[in-house]
């Protein structure tokens, strides 16, 4: 469960709900992802992972 206190320190806990993120098998890279209409929203430019976004399967 992701508790959100104190309020105005900028740290999130807890995954993001609406985003999902999956691995470019060509470039090695993350790229995250809208969940309701799957469109790409961003592309890492290094093979680290998102922070706090689900893996896709």
């Amino acid at each position: 469960m992701a508790v959100n206190k104190p309020i105005g320190d900028n740290a999130r806990k807890g995954a993001v709900k609406k985003r999902t993120q999956l691995k470019n098998p060509l470039t090695k890279t993350s790229t995250k992802r809208n969940r309701k209409g799957g469109q790409f929203i961003a592309i890492k430019k290094s093979a680290v992972k998102y922070k706090g976004i689900r893996k896709e399967k």
